[in-house]
């Protein structure tokens, strides 16, 4: 059988398919699993996928078959032996730690195994993430952990350590339309395409900046960025106005910054003689004069990526952020 069709409708993650497969072919599979990539890219869709396979009643060659009883409390979302622990405020707290381990004592509820998935464990402080390794070093039976994190973020190596790691990678630009319009069949393909270039091959993302109407406030900060400064006033009106629409973006004001360094960066690709027509944007590019602006630009943002991670006042951090980046005038 094709390995790949363990994992119908998911597209893309040749690599995970083929590993996941194997250890659904051979019964072998870990206590743990830890699922690294980029966000948006499938992680949680897969373990989810493997969450109904492992206790599929009926399945076949490795694939659930969607009818049984435990399928069906699966898609429904009532599956007494599937659990999720997603970050609260930020983070994944000690105290919901705990209570898993606890809870991991006990045997599935009707299931041969119990899955929990645990989200996004990069947002853990280190006594979580201590509290959450003594479960992985002494695993209770009948019991499949599925971490997800982050590539980019750090995590505690003993942790790494104690699972199987199933690597993601950003979606191809086909697969990312493909992805966006299964699930909004009404938008336009152009738009789709727009969405996929900007997430970087990250359906999730692609979908929140559609459901955020972030690509409309993107343009806007855009234009007010590169025209305030002829404004009467210095375009100091307009910016502080274009700030304050990006602090009301609260949780996603951070993914928005990673539109803005697109942005930025294709600037200066094209500056050094880069195809203008391959940008991922369809927008008119930074005007900056020359190469050391657009890395003050992009050090601008990576600043303030940082001042909001230590809860910095959000408001102050997007109007400095946009006064910097303002064309025509730095400080």
């Amino acid at each position: 059988m094709n390995q790949m069709s363990h994992f119908p409708g998911l597209l893309g993650q040749e690599k995970a398919k083929l590993l996941l497969a194997r250890s659904l072919a051979t019964d072998r599979i870990p206590h743990a699993f830890l699922f690294r990539g980029p966000e948006g890219v499938g992680k949680q869709l897969f373990a989810k996928a493997i969450a109904a396979t492992v206790n599929c009643r009926e399945t076949a060659d490795g694939v659930a078959c969607g009818v049984c009883p435990s399928c069906r409390k699966f898609h429904s979302g009532n599956h007494p032996d599937f659990m999720v622990i997603r970050p609260e405020q930020g983070t994944i707290k000690i105290n919901r730690i705990r209570e898993l381990a606890r809870t991991l004592t006990y045997p599935p509820y009707e299931s041969r195994v119990r899955v929990v998935l645990l989200e996004d464990i990069h947002t853990m402080r280190r006594e979580a993430a201590n509290s959450l390794l003594k479960t992985l070093e002494e695993p209770p039976e009948n019991n499949l952990l599925i971490l997800t994190a982050e590539s980019a973020k750090s995590l505690l190596a003993t942790i790494s350590s104690r699972c199987q790691i199933i690597p993601f990678f950003p979606l191809s630009l086909d697969e990312t339309v493909q992805v966006v319009l299964m699930h909004d069949k009404d938008m336009e393909r152009e738009t789709a395409v727009l969405l996929a270039r900007l997430s970087e091959g990250s359906p999730g993302l692609a979908l929140m900046f559609h459901r955020m109407e972030m690509v409309e406030t993107w343009k806007k900060v855009i234009t007010v960025v590169r025209d305030s400064v002829n404004a009467e006033d210095g375009g100091i009106s307009q910016l502080l106005k274009a700030a304050e629409d990006l602090a009301n973006l609260k949780e996603n004001l951070i993914p928005f910054l990673g539109l803005l360094r697109i942005w930025i960066r294709d600037g200066l690709l094209c500056s050094f003689g880069w195809n203008q027509d391959a940008a991922l944007t369809d927008v008119d590019l930074p005007g900056y004069t020359k190469s050391e602006e657009y890395f003050d630009a992009l050090r601008a943002i990576d600043q303030a990526e940082r001042e909001l991670a230590r809860n910095c006042n959000r408001a102050l951090v997007c109007e400095i952020l946009l006064f910097r980046l303002q064309m025509g005038k730095k400080i």
